[in-house]
C-alpha cells in the first residue's frame, strides 16, 4: 500500500530522522582517526568496541525504556550522544577515543531499538501494519536527506577550519534540536511506565535467550536474520573506508590545484556524500515498489546481498589498479543496495515475528547486526594494514560470498 498516512506524527518521525543524521563527523571519521595517528586495525577495534557495547546494552534497553518511557529514554540518549561528541573533540589518546565510543554506543543502543519500536507501535495503534515497508522506507529516506546535507555542511566546516575536530562540536546543535522535537511527541508514545527492577533486567536477558533459542529452532528465522543483518554489518564496517579512497581520488585529479590537500579532500568528500545520500534517499523511498516486482521477498533480498558483495570485490579491484573513480562508483552501489534492502529486511523480520515477540526479535536483529559489524570491522582493518584497502575489501567480500549458502533465502 503506497498511500501512507502522512499525519503530524509522520512528519515528526521524518524530521527526527533528518536531524539524527546530521552527523557531521560521519563523512570524515576515518580521516579524523588517521589524522590522530591511528592504524586501520586500531580503527577497526574502535568500531568493534562500539558494536559490542551496543550488543550488550540493547538487551536491558527495553526494560529501561519501559521504566522511564520511550520518549524520555530517547531524550536521554541524545544527551549521551552530546557527551561523547565533547570527549571526541578534546581527545588525543586511544583510551579516550575508546571511552567516547563506549558512551556513543550507549546512546546508539537506546535510540535505535526504541525508535523502531515507537514507529511500529504507532502503526499498530492506528491499524496501519500493512504500511510497514513504505512507512519505514519513507522515514528512512528523510534520514538519508539529512545525511546528504550533513556531508555538505561538514565539508564546509573542515574547509574553513582546516580541522577535523570541529565536526564533533557542531554535531551538538542538531542533536539539541532533536531533543526539543522529541519533547513534542505524544506522551502516549512513552508507553505504560513500569517500575524498573533487577528481576526485570534478568528477565529481559532470559527473554533474549529464549528468542535466540526459538529463532534458531526455525530455519526461516535464521535465514531472514542472517540475510538482513549480515549485509548491514558488512555495510557498517566498510562504508567509512571510502573516505581515504576519495582522498586518493581528490589528490590524483588535476582540479582545484590551488587548494591544499585537506581543503581539496573536503570538497570532494562533501560533494560525494551529498550526491550519494540523495540517491540512497530515493532507494529507501522506493524499496516498497522494488519489493512489489517480486512474488516473494526472498528474491530481492538474495539479489541485493550478492550484488552488494560483488560491488565490494569490483571496487577493491579498481582501487588496486589505481582507478579511483571507478572504485568510488563501486562503493556507491554498496551504499545504495543497503538502503534498498534495509526496509524490506526490517519489515520481513517484523512480519515473521509474533506481535508479543516483535520488539524482542527486532532487538535481536539489531544485536546480530552488531555482532557481524564487530567481527568484520577489525578484519577489514587487519587486511588494510597488511595488504592495503583494495585487497582488504576484496578478501572480506569474498569470505562473505563463500558463506552465501548459509544465508540464501528460499521461497
Amino acid at each position: 500500500m503506497e498511500n501512507i498516512k502522512k499525519d503530524k506524527q509522520y512528519y515528526r518521525f521524518c524530521f527526527y530522522g533528518f536531524l539524527k543524521n546530521l552527523r557531521f563527523f560521519e563523512s570524515f571519521i576515518i580521516l579524523f582517526f588517521l589524522n590522530k595517528g591511528l592504524s586501520f586495525v586500531e580503527i577497526g577495534f574502535l568500531y568493534s568496541i562500539r558494536e559490542i557495547t551496543v550488543f550488550v546494552i540493547e538487551i536491558p534497553s527495553g526494560v529501561i525504556a519501559d521504566a522511564f518511557g520511550r520518549r524520555r529514554t530517547m531524550i536521554t540518549a541524545f544527551f549521551t550522544y552530546i557527551v561523547s561528541f565533547i570527549i571526541f573533540y578534546f581527545s588525543e589518546k586511544y583510551l579516550f577515543f575508546s571511552l567516547a565510543m563506549i558512551i556513543f554506543a550507549f546512546a546508539e543502543a537506546f535510540r535505535s531499538g526504541v525508535n523502531k519500536a515507537m514507529i511500529f507501535n504507532y502503526l499498530q495503534k492506528n491499524g496501519w501494519e500493512n504500511q510497514k515497508t513504505y512507512y519505514y522506507g519513507n522515514t528512512r529516506a528523510c534520514s538519508q536527506k539529512g545525511s546528504a546535507l550533513s556531508a555538505l555542511m561538514a565539508a564546509a566546516f573542515v574547509f574553513y577550519s582546516d580541522n577535523y575536530n570541529i565536526i564533533f562540536l557542531v554535531s551538538i546543535i542538531p542533536y539539541m534540536l532533536n531533543i526539543l522535537l522529541l519533547l513534542s511527541y505524544p506522551k502516549w508514545l512513552d508507553g505504560e511506565l513500569k517500575a524498573i527492577k533487577t528481576i526485570s533486567v534478568k528477565e529481559k536477558f532470559r527473554e533474549v535467550e529464549r528468542a535466540f533459542a526459538q529463532t534458531f529452532k526455525k530455519i526461516i528465522f535464521i535465514k531472514i536474520l542472517l540475510s538482513n543483518t549480515l549485509y548491514s554489518g558488512y555495510y557498517k564496517a566498510v562504508k567509512d573506508y571510502i573516505q581515504p579512497l576519495i582522498k586518493m581520488l581528490a589528490l590524483s585529479v588535476p582540479f582545484l590545484t590551488y587548494l591544499n590537500n585537506e581543503k581539496k579532500t573536503a570538497v570532494f568528500i562533501g560533494l560525494f556524500y551529498f550526491i550519494t545520500y540523495l540517491l540512497t534517499s530515493v532507494m529507501s523511498k522506493n524499496s516498497g515498489k522494488f519489493l512489489k516486482r517480486f512474488k516473494h521477498y526472498s528474491k530481492p533480498l538474495n539479489i541485493t546481498i550478492i550484488s552488494g558483495l560483488m560491488m565490494g570485490i569490483v571496487s577493491g579491484g579498481f582501487y588496486i589498479l589505481d582507478w579511483y573513480f571507478l572504485s568510488v562508483i563501486g562503493f556507491v552501489f554498496i551504499l545504495l543496495i543497503e538502503n534498498l534492502r534495509k526496509p524490506i529486511g526490517v519489515a520481513e523480520v517484523a512480519e515473521v515475528s509474533q506481535d508479543n515477540a516483535m520488539a524482542t526479535i527486532l532487538s535481536l536483529s539489531s544485536q546480530v547486526q552488531s555482532v557481524f559489524a564487530a567481527i568484520i570491522a577489525p578484519l577489514i582493518g587487519f587486511f588494510a594494514d597488511k595488504y592495503g584497502v583494495g585487497l582488504s575489501l576484496i578478501l572480506t567480500s569474498m569470505i562473505l560470498m563463500i558463506l552465501y549458502p548459509f544465508y540464501r533465502l528460499k521461497e
